[in-house]
């Protein structure tokens, strides 16, 4: 029987910082391991054929796929800062549908405009503005996304707010969102995503045991 549960996790991947962040606020403890994309070990794909990462295998052998899910099984457990709070629970399940379901199509685009010429990237960088104008707006009335306390929504969100930044960061911080900006750095200085954004070498079997979290 395993020590604890398993997450396969990539540092860079978006989904899979989120995935990091909600175990780590919810100050649990995982077995880490670190995949190479291009070189995918086979026990991930074992468990999860579908080869994305983050996948967390609990100590049952239940399989969680998707990086939402990981987040709120994590601060199920422990939830001692209340991101779950369940006041803004819809507006955050919506925020963060809202980031996966639109904002990602245009930050890919605008990430890899030399893959999608139908554009420019100057144009995909404007289309994903309409999502970081909202985000904006919020931010004007408060500290983090939903409140002046972290919620869910700002761990669901920010690792892609982060990676659209650093597309072009001269060009990011000249953008007209100073509250965004502001938050976007917090976050880049929160010792949690300091703690989350740790490098370990990619995972094979038989190497010692890394735990993460707290």
């Amino acid at each position: 029987m395993p020590s604890y549960p398993c997450l396969y996790s990539f540092r860079r991947c978006p989904y899979a910082m989120r995935a990091r962040l909600g175990i780590l606020f919810a100050q649990q403890q995982v077995e880490l391991r670190e995949v190479v994309l291009k070189n995918k070990p086979p026990q991930m794909l074992a468990i999860s054929p579908k080869g994305t990462v983050p996948v967390l295998q609990l100590m049952d052998g239940s399989i969680i796929e998707e990086s939402r899910e990981i987040m709120v099984w994590a601060l199920e457990q422990n939830d001692p800062q209340n991101l779950l709070d369940e006041a803004l629970r819809t507006q955050g399940d919506e925020l963060i549908d809202q980031n996966d379901n639109e904002f990602k199509y245009w930050l890919d685009r605008y990430k890899y405009a030399d893959r999608h010429p139908q554009m420019s990237q100057a144009d995909y960088r404007q289309k994903g503005e309409i999502f970081l104008q909202q985000l904006e707006a919020l931010l004007s009335q408060h500290r983090y996304l939903l409140g002046n306390e972290i919620s869910v929504a700002d761990i669901g969100v920010m690792p892609f707010v982060r990676q659209f930044a650093h597309v072009d960061r001269e060009v990011f911080y000249n953008l007209p969102y100073p509250n965004l900006q502001r938050w976007l750095q917090d976050w880049l200085e929160h010792p949690l995503f300091v703690q989350a954004m740790t490098k370990f070498k990619p995972w094979e079997e038989g190497d010692e045991l890394v735990v993460f979290g707290s």
